[in-house]
């Protein structure tokens, strides 16, 4: 039976756990804030924009879709926006085409307004449209359907609607309101890949304690933080998507062009890492052996990342981060060279295999790759 002191430790240890998770939340909130809010500030310049345009410039009687033609295109996502534009406008247009075919075919009612949106979405799938295509090509059938009888012309004005409000997003992100490339991604990218180096230095901790739960601990955070690295590559896709198209934002190519290819590599270099932690748990609960120089390669790992960042941000060639992620695969190749048990082994394997996408994130071509992560952990480089 538990001691009043156990009981009284027991609950001190859920009130951190929620404090801190509740910290955790406040914190990702405040980053999401400060990340969308340029969102919410071109939504409704744009929505404005769209209808003074749509009304008072057209003189569109009915100018409703506009602002939100010109608020989808912008909230639909952070990133695509101009692919998003054509999207929603073929969408209206294949559900007016296929609206008012069938109405002249078979009339207006229940049954005739339920066979228009599903054929107008079918024709959508059948055109291999995305969802936001056959959301716009549903909706607009539906207004057709029902509204032809009571609304006179509706097809018209419901087009130059979108065409208004899509011009008017795209007006607003890419020349009025443009998000900050670099500022934006920064925000996203400093948290994420600190997050990342800090759970690696994390796990070398652990292996060099031999302490299997702290690594559980930080298995648990790394699975929290999954989506941190997803957002961060939404971000760099609206941000590249800035610098293509934008005037005022052309200097940053280069910098965001950097990020733009490596995000996919640091996600999976991410992932292979989470496999390394959950290989390192195993070793530490089965009690192998842990060479000294396996802490060390996760380590450098960590702090290869740690400067892959710092040299995207700065311009500058990533060298340092390529020769300390080549040093983490030596260490990795030496570790295994001693004695060492069955999940020490195959997290060797994780741990080469996430060098080798972080080298790929740094711009290396893909054999290249594969050639220097194999002669580093050889002891050959």
């Amino acid at each position: 039976m538990p001691t009043s002191d156990s009981s009284g430790r027991w609950t001190g240890g859920v009130r951190a756990r929620l404090r801190a998770r509740a910290k955790g939340t406040g914190r990702d909130s405040y980053r999401r804030l400060q990340t969308y809010l340029i969102v919410a500030v071109q939504a409704g310049v744009a929505a404005a924009l769209s209808w003074v345009v749509a009304a008072q410039v057209l003189g569109n009687p009915e100018p409703t879709f506009a602002p939100a033609a010109a608020v989808g295109t912008i909230a639909a996502a952070l990133g695509n926006r101009t692919r998003r534009t054509v999207e929603l406008i073929a969408g209206v247009v294949l559900g007016i085409t296929v609206g008012d075919l069938l109405i002249l075919l078979i009339g207006t009612g229940a049954w005739q307004t339920g066979s228009i949106v599903f054929l107008a979405i079918t024709a959508a799938a059948v055109v291999r449209g995305t969802g936001a295509l056959m959301t716009q090509a549903g909706g607009t059938a539906v207004l057709i359907a029902t509204l032809t009888p009571t609304v006179a012309d509706l097809e018209v004005p419901r087009t130059i609607n979108a065409l208004v409000g899509g011009a008017v997003g795209l007006l607003v992100v890419l020349l009025i309101v443009p998000l900050n490339p670099l500022r934006t991604v920064r925000r996203v990218a400093s948290p994420a890949l600190d997050l990342f180096a800090r759970e690696m230095t994390h796990s070398a901790e652990a292996l060099a304690l031999g302490d299997a739960k702290r690594a559980e601990r930080v298995l648990e955070r790394m699975r929290d933080a999954e989506q941190e690295l997803g957002r961060l590559g939404e971000v760099v896709t609206a941000a590249d998507e800035v610098v293509r198209y934008s005037p005022v934002r052309w200097r940053r190519r280069r910098t965001l062009d950097a990020y733009r290819r490596g995000v996919e590599h640091m996600d999976r270099a991410f992932r292979n890492s989470r496999g390394l932690v959950r290989r390192i748990g195993t070793a530490l609960r089965d009690n192998e052996p842990v060479p000294p120089d396996l802490p060390a390669a996760v380590e450098h790992f960590g702090e290869a990342v740690r400067l892959l960042h710092r040299e995207f941000l700065d311009e500058r060639e990533p060298h340092r981060a390529r020769e300390r992620v080549l040093r983490a695969a030596r260490e990795a190749g030496r570790a295994c060279r001693e004695e060492i048990g069955f999940s020490g082994t195959v997290a060797v394997s994780q741990l080469r295999t996430a060098c080798n996408d972080l080298l790929r994130a740094t711009g290396v071509g893909r054999n290249e790759a594969r050639v220097m992560i194999r002669e580093a952990a050889a002891g050959e480089r």
